[in-house]
């Protein structure tokens, strides 16, 4: 921990760790490092419960890019009361007649708050530019405005992340694959994903469009190399907590009550319908 009280900036590794053989991190490692973000995540959740601070986190990406384990991987040792993930289906028709913003302000953080958005409103950018369900003026004015509501809410007081998860073709493939072939993966495959798979061109031209209209200085997008996950993971779980400005606050001690004995009695639960204990 620095003179600041924070508790990150002298644990990260200043060069690659130990890979596996083909050049992916090994699983012991990605184990044991992983455990020490989220023990800084938890130290973060402290701060942002405390000073009533205000995030929110953006993960954008083509299908298969690994946004969902990324986010889980963040999410697991927190609070869902701290950490909340919106991952907003297709819009209703009456969302649909709304201000294309609308339906995701509802969703913004209150104090104390950290909303991680799997996609977010930059479907505009992205799956509707490919597909076809906006057109090339809505395109437009959406890349010219979003840079502008962005400094509106940076300038409410809420710190505002994005990440592009960046994958490759081959791996992207893979992964597509590999889905196709496991019973626990395959409901990740819809009709819309394989023909974003085919239109693997679209998306970049629509991806550098986004990247050039919505990337600046003061709210910058953060690029995740994402070919090698485990590595994806832990990269962008620790410069998130390099964004934020936490600070590790001591932990008042806590200590098991006595149990009152007052209204004891026989509190052995039978003759109920119990689980049958098959394993």
């Amino acid at each position: 921990m620095d003179e600041t009280g924070r508790g990150l900036a002298t644990d990260l590794p200043d060069a690659p760790i130990e890979t596996a053989a083909e050049g992916r991190l090994k699983r012991k490692v990605y184990e044991r490092e992983l455990r020490k973000l989220q023990v800084e995540l938890c130290h973060m959740q402290a701060w942002v419960r405390a000073t009533g601070a205000r995030i929110i986190v953006v993960f954008e990406g083509r299908d298969a890019a690994g946004k969902g384990g990324t986010i889980k991987a963040i999410t697991e040792r927190v609070s869902p009361r701290v950490f909340r993930v919106v991952a907003l289906p297709a819009p209703s028709d009456r969302e649909k007649s709304q201000l294309f913003l609308q339906r995701y302000l509802a969703h913004f953080p209150a104090g104390g708050e950290v909303v991680i958005f799997d996609r977010s409103w930059y479907n505009r950018a992205g799956v509707e530019t490919v597909m076809g369900f906006c057109n090339e003026a809505e395109q437009r004015r959406f890349l010219s405005l979003c840079p502008q509501v962005e400094r509106f809410i940076a300038g409410g007081g809420i710190q505002l992340v994005k990440f592009w998860l960046e994958v490759g073709r081959p791996e992207q493939k893979r992964r597509f694959e590999a889905r196709i072939d496991d019973p626990l993966r395959q409901w990740k495959l819809s009709p819309m994903d394989l023909e974003s798979y085919r239109r693997w061109y679209e998306y970049s031209r629509a991806r550098d469009a986004m990247l050039a209209a919505t990337d600046s200085d003061d709210l910058p997008w953060y690029v995740v190399r994402s070919d090698d996950k485990r590595r994806a993971r832990l990269n962008c779980i620790a410069h998130l907590l390099h964004l934020i400005p936490y600070k590790r606050l001591e932990a008042e001690p806590v200590t098991l009550p006595k149990r009152d004995k007052k209204h004891a009695y026989d509190d052995t639960l039978r003759d109920r319908r119990f689980v049958p204990e098959r394993y």
